[in-house]
């Protein structure tokens, strides 16, 4: 190495450059840092002002014109919005793991589209909550919806709250509305405000696409709520969540019991099946009080219990 002149004449300025001068080299040949694992990741989660707005979106396979300003702003409201609720997205991508694969395996069943499951998550959060407007239950039918389409919904069960029954429902409707307006979008759109409502929409305003329609505010956000949810929870870690596979939640393990006479006393029965109060109840959310009566003939209730410990 030949070293200037001035710093022949300064012993230390020579020493603190060529020590630099091998620092530069030994950092140009060392090897590229590991990517962070999670741990790190979730550290450092980038601002959402960082993600680009998808261009190519949609749902059932039917593309959202997101080369219309309004419909692009429509999204960027419930993209920024669910990407700024942290804690929230998270628990959707946990809960995913205890009914996506259920919800998955019966629209495919019904021959419908898997985007179907997103409607859920946007409806209910994957929880059994209910609305000022009696909606309840995971995909959260008001009580003449869900009983037009079979569920029992009563004084002692609600099977609004029942996970499999529910979905079966929900899938049935959907693909009713579907037969009617020969859109995904648009059942989806008349999943939120009734089909009556979507018709007369469709009739007056003389359109037939959900994005050339002027609807109310509830369902002008709807559509695009469900968007967003589906492009973060499709890519995460895209978006900043990153997850193993033991942090989603998953199915209860269970045995079912099929009761065909009246429960008096739901803790004294469960006690009696070796389980207890809460678990039955937490189990079988569709049951409302703490006694079943009896069921009508050859339909016994299906009771689901912890699976014994020696059987898991």
């Amino acid at each position: 190495m030949t070293i200037h002149p001035l710093l022949a004449k300064r012993p230390r300025a020579a020493a603190l450059f060529g020590a630099a001068c091998v620092a530069a080299m030994l950092l140009l040949i060392a090897p590229s840092p590991p990517p962070p694992d999670h741990a790190s990741a979730r550290r450092f989660r980038p601002n959402i002002t960082s993600f680009d707005i998808p261009t190519n979106l949609t749902f059932c396979g039917e593309p959202v014109p997101m080369d219309i300003p309004e419909i692009r702003k429509r999204f960027e409201r419930e993209f920024y919005l669910n990407l700024q609720w942290d804690g929230q997205v998270m628990l959707y991508l946990k809960r995913s793991g205890e009914y996506f694969p259920m919800f998955q395996t019966m629209l495919a069943e019904a021959g419908a589209p898997d985007d179907l499951k997103y409607l859920s998550v946007a409806e209910s959060a994957l929880q059994m909550p209910q609305s000022s407007k009696e909606a309840v239950g995971l995909w959260q039918f008001i009580p003449e919806t869900g009983r037009r389409y079979g569920l029992q919904i009563d004084d002692y069960v609600d099977e609004r709250r029942h996970p499999e029954k529910s979905t079966a429902s929900a899938i049935r409707y959907l693909k009713d509305c579907y037969a009617r307006f020969n859109s995904w979008t648009l059942a989806a759109a008349a999943y939120n405000m009734g089909e009556g409502a979507t018709t007369d929409d469709l009739e007056f305003q003389r359109r037939g696409s959900y994005y050339d329609l002027y609807v109310n505010e509830e369902t002008s956000r709807y559509l695009f709520r469900i968007l967003a949810i589906k492009e973060i929870m499709s890519n995460p870690e895209k978006y900043g969540f990153f997850l193993d596979s033991t942090d989603y939640y998953t199915p209860p393990r269970t045995t079912e019991v099929a009761v065909a006479a009246d429960i008096p006393n739901l803790a004294a029965w469960a006690i009696q099946q070796g389980s207890s109060y809460k678990d039955v109840k937490l189990l079988n959310p569709w049951i409302k009080k703490r006694a079943l009566l009896k069921p009508a003939a050859g339909q016994p209730y299906v009771i689901q219990l912890p699976l014994p410990a020696t059987e898991q």
